[in-house]
């Protein structure tokens, strides 16, 4: 594999954004990342250039692929625009909506207003679950300071470039099509991107991928309510979001900003999980509510949104989501399996219910 150094040196030949300067003197390489074979180079660009840019682009990607020992290059167009004077005060504008994704059915978000409650074990499962159905489904790890698929779902190998060279294809693991930043860097490297750099590779995951036809795309979404909240909400058609919590008043405060967060922009809320519910002890059988229990529940009440069930906290649990075997691929007659496709099954339900319920009229007595 060539050097970092060598990948800007065999860059000279190639201009700028700008149209004369050669690109390593221009200032705009952001960073370059490279990993058994694949090169991913960001480049900053002026978001009105954005569009008109692809034939430097492909410029780029040509003159990497050329050098020995790469198989191929991901070139991001990082769009960041240079402050604005402060405008008058105006109404808000409506959130933009994404538009489809070529052969995407349903977008669903599985988010967290905060890290450490299981949220993308319930993503994976959840995903899992929707496949056992009989759905289509991919995953996008769209949480790219800190991917968790790769280890969930024991995938190592890198994802290949479609036969067209110009989109990758996505990791098929347990019949779920998967996608992640984790593919491309090592287990151990830091990702020290600013936000401009991480939103445009979450669209150019969303759409530079070929997804091929899915019923679901499960995007796990980093904790939060942040730039990449915004960012998917704006630029993909989000069906619904899925939130995780566990049943504590701590986690639960966190939720309700999360719940808000999507409400903001105008994303159906599809319920709630609460995870880590219960724990019973594989030796006595007797239960602990470890951390409270039934609080996700009365807080999908208190927010007028559905419950969609609950996930044990549990060895099984831990041990095959460590293992790179999700419970619901590896045990699935397990009674923890058994409650994430019970999960699985309100969610489909409530994407694809077109049935409606008929309101009958209010009869009065006097």
């Amino acid at each position: 594999m060539p050097s970092d150094s060598e990948i800007i040196s065999a860059l000279v030949r190639v201009t700028g954004p700008d149209g004369r300067t050669p690109l390593p003197d221009s200032g705009a390489i952001e960073g370059v990342t490279q990993r058994d074979g694949k090169v991913f180079i960001a480049i900053r660009v002026d978001p009105a250039q954005a569009a008109s840019l692809g034939p430097m682009k492909t410029a780029v990607a040509d003159a990497i692929k050329a050098l020995p020992g790469v198989a191929s290059v991901l070139v991001t167009l990082t769009a960041e625009a240079a402050p604005a004077a402060k405008p008058a005060a105006a109404p808000s504008p409506r959130p933009a909506r994404g538009r489809p994704i070529e052969g995407v059915g349903k977008i669903i978000a599985v988010a967290s207003g905060k890290g450490g409650v299981g949220k993308s074990t319930t993503a994976v499962n959840l995903a899992l679950g929707l496949a056992k159905l009989g759905l289509k489904v991919g995953v996008l790890d769209a949480d790219v300071f800190g991917p968790s698929m790769p280890r969930l779902f024991g995938v190592k190998e890198k994802p290949s470039l479609a036969p067209d060279g110009q989109k990758l294809l996505p990791i098929v693991k347990f019949g779920v099509k998967v996608m992640s930043i984790g593919f491309l860097v090592e287990d151990n490297s830091a990702i020290v991107w600013r936000g401009p750099m991480v939103t445009s590779a979450l669209n150019q995951f969303l759409r530079d991928v070929d997804w091929g036809a899915l019923d679901v795309l499960v995007i796990d979404m980093p904790p939060g309510t942040g730039d990449v909240q915004l960012t998917i909400a704006q630029n993909a058609p989000l069906a619904g979001a899925v939130i995780v919590s566990t049943p504590q008043d701590l986690s639960l405060i966190d939720a309700r900003r999360a719940i808000a967060m999507f409400r903001q922009v105008e994303t159906p809320i599809l319920g709630i999980v609460e995870n880590m519910s219960y724990f019973v002890c594989p030796h006595c059988g007797g239960r602990s509510d470890v951390f409270a229990h039934g609080g996700a529940r009365h807080e999908a009440e208190a927010q007028g949104v559905p419950f969609l069930g609950e996930a044990p906290l549990h060895m099984l649990i831990r041990e095959t989501s460590d293992g790179g075997q999700p419970v619901v691929a590896s045990a699935p007659e397990s009674p923890q399996a058994k409650a994430y496709v019970d999960i699985a099954e309100r969610v489909r339900s409530a994407l694809f219910e077109t049935a409606k319920q008929r309101i009958l009229p209010r009869i009065l007595m006097s």
